[in-house]
């Protein structure tokens, strides 16, 4: 389990030490701690996780009011820890995006167990989507900066689909879940330009309610990892009324 990262949110101490040590047991070795929703953001924009266990009833912002911040930056499982028994609850809990709960008091090995079954589902979906390479569209003008199967060279930065890793100037740089998926989508389709309800249904699904801001959010993220300067970006620029397009390396000089 030494590839599987884990967040834990609470505020009472004991139960974040209780848990990360019966996970430890249980052969989980990377497991961040925080106590505050706001720490929780923090963290996801900062780390790719595979799982998020999650306490409702937290200082400040509740774990149901984050939850929603939450799924802008991971699309990870997310498994509440709740006092509150009610179907409403429950219910509230999966329509801001929470996956499965654990009502307190809880045996910390049914939280692992859920853990496990969470992450049954979830890591063959990522690693699906990490390890298929698609071909470019043939609507492409340019030729794919991709050298091999998978590994997308754009001169300053690298992205190897297979590893679902980015690279800039040689160093990895840690990516967000969708952050990553939206930059591989511009990496597989160079030189076209998207507009962002177009960007929102093929990258975040066409069930997903459309986000203009949501998108923004995303290409700064990336911006701020691939780009020399952020605010005067040379690869994923912004085409005025039209959209945004990842420019070919070899042409970022013109642009």
């Amino acid at each position: 389990m030494d590839h599987v990262s884990i967040l834990l949110v609470d505020d009472e101490q004991a139960i974040l030490h209780m848990l990360k040590t019966v996970l430890l047991k249980e052969q989980f070795v990377d497991i961040d701690t925080v106590t505050t929703g706001e720490e929780a953001i923090t963290a996801c924009e900062n780390k790719t996780y595979h799982c998020i266990v999650l306490d409702i009833m937290l200082p400040g912002k509740s774990g149901l009011e984050i939850c929603p911040f939450l799924r802008q930056v991971t699309d990870a499982p997310i498994l509440f820890l709740t006092a509150k028994t009610t179907d409403y609850d429950k219910l509230t809990g999966f329509a801001v995006g929470g996956d499965d709960y654990v009502v307190k008091p809880f045996n910390p090995l049914e939280v692992v167990a859920r853990i496990k079954s969470l992450l049954k589902r979830y890591l063959p979906t990522k690693m699906a989507t990490t390890t298929t390479a698609t071909p470019p569209s043939s609507d492409v003008t340019s030729s794919s900066p991709a050298v091999q199967e998978g590994v997308y060279d754009f001169g300053r930065f690298q992205v190897f689909e297979q590893a679902g890793e980015l690279q800039v100037e040689g160093q990895p740089v840690n990516c967000p879940a969708l952050v990553y998926q939206l930059l591989l989508f511009f990496c597989k389709h160079p030189n076209r330009i998207f507009t962002k309800s177009e960007l929102y249904e093929r990258v975040w699904g066409s069930e997903a309610i459309s986000d203009d801001n949501t998108v923004m959010v995303h290409i700064h993220r990336i911006r701020e990892r691939i780009e020399a300067d952020p605010s005067n970006p040379a690869f994923l620029v912004n085409v005025r009324g039209l959209g945004y397009k990842l420019i070919l390396p070899n042409q970022v000089s013109r642009a």
